[in-house]
């Protein structure tokens, strides 16, 4: 009889694990959550998973969670952690377990990011010194950041008042990355492999809203505002701001040559990445 799996998701809470975590636990893979301490999100995680406490900015605290673990899905919370931990972390990944699947970004793929940001393109790098089996999906923009960007606005006013509306991005739906993300985890062939994870489509950023408007039945609209207010809006909720001019460089860049659309999805799944108005089907409630 075969061995039962045994999978560890970090940022079981966030926009991808609980996604992670469901699928896992319909795949009949033991499946266990690490989570810091009163995480106010915990409620996200899919009943039948084994929850542990435990932070990647304390490695010691990875050691229960991480005996007998077969994989680690990894997500690194740039925005909240620094890097300084990543060697120790690693250690203790190579101690415990021997694959690992790491939830990287498009930006690494073209070149955007270099290792010296100590982001995404560093933690590569780092994974591959080690003696750990590799997959990097190097993903574009979740669908959902147009919830968690626009939603609130969208709500208020009827207006996204945002840089760059033709700015075209290929928004993948985050329960197919976390598949990408469990066919990685739980079978052999994909060790080493970068997958660049992309919605099917690159839309423009004011098509997408047109795609919610149709969706919702709302009146909605546009209205372009300078990157520089933008960069400071988006410094003021706390993106570090060599992010947020990265980020608004990157938009620069896509009004004038679409992001990168890959059948990626396609090779590991089998089917199709679900579209930008599937999604936007899915959570209509959040836009009226």
């Amino acid at each position: 009889m075969a061995k039962q799996q045994r999978v560890l998701v970090t940022g079981a809470t966030g926009n991808v694990g609980p996604h992670a975590v469901a699928q896992l636990l319909d795949a009949g893979v033991e499946t266990r959550a690490l989570v810091l301490e009163n995480d106010p999100n915990s409620d996200r995680i899919p009943p039948g998973a084994e929850v542990f406490h435990g932070s990647l900015a304390d490695p010691d605290s990875l050691d229960a969670c991480l005996e007998g673990v077969d994989a680690v899905f990894l997500m690194w919370p740039f925005f909240t952690l620094d890097v300084d931990t990543v060697p120790a972390v690693l250690e203790k990944l190579e101690k415990h377990t021997r694959r690992v699947v790491f939830i990287s970004s498009i930006g690494v793929h073209i070149g955007l990011e270099p290792v010296g940001n100590r982001c995404h393109a560093y933690l590569e790098q780092q994974i591959e010194k080690t003696s750990l089996e590799w997959t990097f999906l190097q993903t574009t923009g979740f669908a959902c950041n147009t919830r968690i960007g626009w939603a609130a606005q969208l709500k208020e006013s009827g207006v996204m008042r945002s840089p760059y509306g033709e700015a075209a991005r290929s928004p993948i739906h985050e329960a197919d990355v976390a598949a990408v993300a469990v066919r990685a985890l739980t079978r052999d062939g994909h060790a080493g492999r970068r997958y660049v994870v992309t919605g099917p489509e690159a839309l423009p950023q004011i098509d997408q809203l047109a795609v919610i408007a149709e969706v919702t039945g709302r009146d909605l609209r546009w209205e372009d505002v300078p990157a520089d207010a933008a960069k400071a809006a988006m410094v003021e909720v706390g993106w570090p701001e060599s992010y947020a001019a990265g980020a608004l460089d990157y938009f620069a860049m896509l009004v004038k040559e679409p992001e990168t659309v890959t059948d990626h999805v396609a090779q590991v799944l089998g089917r199709a990445p679900r579209t930008f108005r599937e999604w936007v089907t899915e959570h209509a409630d959040d836009f009226r």
